[in-house]
């Protein structure tokens, strides 16, 4: 299936896209695959080593688990809270969507959020995903699902990316990211962040505030965080590209895949974030099943964040009436 949507108005006439988003993540339905062979598949092979040992080793932490203290797994839980609102918060809802604003402390948690992530720096982060939303579904989507569940998940990062993507890529405009302070200075400084964000931090914290050993720190709150982050992340990319129900538009793959929603701390109700990719709830349903949400009304409550773009309840009705599969609820 493939998204047809107006890339001049947001969802098919539905709602005029505000004028403080972006047009990089508006579905292009005059989008065409180029004829001829596909290009051969390349496997970067540091890329393939690398991500076998990192599930080794989180593989390994899991076993070291019944070892480590409660301190210990506590703290492995704070990483991971903070590691994904590096992503689900800061990459993908503020610098990809604009979805709201948020102010330079903010930004500079989630900047720091988002180096303990390591998932790449925000601004590749953001053109990349600003390209799967403009492409959806075809050999310009960085993790196109349609070519499998495996390459949606981890292949994509596993093989060096379609002369389409690299192509689309460049041609986005990107200004908002070139302009912002925050996400420039972590571009520059991303491999020294990721160091000691993603790494050192984890490992240490347990190791001197309560003796935690080393090797626990690295492997528990470490890799295997690490690990458990990335998947839940790219569960987004695959599951929720492939199961579940569409309540909003029957037409496209994205679905509202609630174990996804749960792993990924609210990302997995994607059938309505494809459908409208403005609202920072990237949900009909507000804080349900949606930590990312909670968080970003808590920084609004503390004045940190403001101005959060929001789909009307009556505009999310009639288009579940007119394009849904008709498994829509509200409440």
């Amino acid at each position: 299936m493939t998204e047809t949507r107006n890339p001049n108005n947001q969802q098919n006439g539905d709602a005029v896209m505000p004028e403080t988003s972006t047009r990089d993540d508006v579905f292009d339905d005059s989008y065409k695959a180029k004829e001829g062979p596909k290009p051969p598949m390349r496997l970067v092979w540091r890329n393939i080593i690398l991500m076998f040992l990192l599930h080794i080793g989180a593989c390994y932490g899991l076993m070291l688990v019944p070892s480590a203290s409660a301190l210990t797994l506590a703290w492995t839980a704070l990483c991971f809270l903070i590691s994904a609102l590096g992503i689900t918060a800061g990459a993908h809802r503020l610098w990809s969507h604009k979805s709201y604003k948020a102010s330079t402390p903010l930004r500079v948690f989630l900047a720091l959020a988002n180096s303990m992530a390591f998932q790449n720096d925000i601004y590749e982060w953001a053109r990349d995903h600003r390209v799967h939303h403009k492409y959806s579904e075809t050999d310009a989507d960085p993790h196109n699902a349609v070519r499998g569940f495996f390459f949606a998940h981890i292949g994509w990062l596993l093989v060096r990316k379609h002369p389409e993507v690299i192509e689309k890529g460049k041609k986005l405009e990107l200004t908002d990211l070139k302009a912002d302070k925050v996400v420039m200075f972590q571009r520059k400084y991303y491999k020294l962040s990721v160091v000691l964000l993603c790494f050192l931090v984890p490992m240490w914290v347990p190791w001197y505030l309560w003796g935690e050993s080393l090797w626990v720190g690295y492997f528990i709150p470490g890799l295997m965080r690490y690990a458990l982050v990335l998947n839940a992340t790219w569960l987004v990319n695959s599951a929720a590209h492939m199961w579940g129900n569409r309540p909003y538009d029957r037409n496209i793959n994205p679905s509202e895949n609630r174990f996804v929603a749960f792993s990924a701390i609210g990302e997995g109700f994607h059938n309505y974030h494809h459908t409208f990719p403005f609202d920072y709830a990237t949900s009909e349903f507000g804080i349900k099943m949606n930590i990312t949400t909670a968080f970003i009304d808590l920084m609004c409550f503390l004045g940190l964040a403001k101005d959060c773009k929001r789909v009307s309840r009556d505009l999310v009705s009639a288009r579940a009436q007119r394009t849904g599969d008709g498994s829509h609820k509200t409440g």
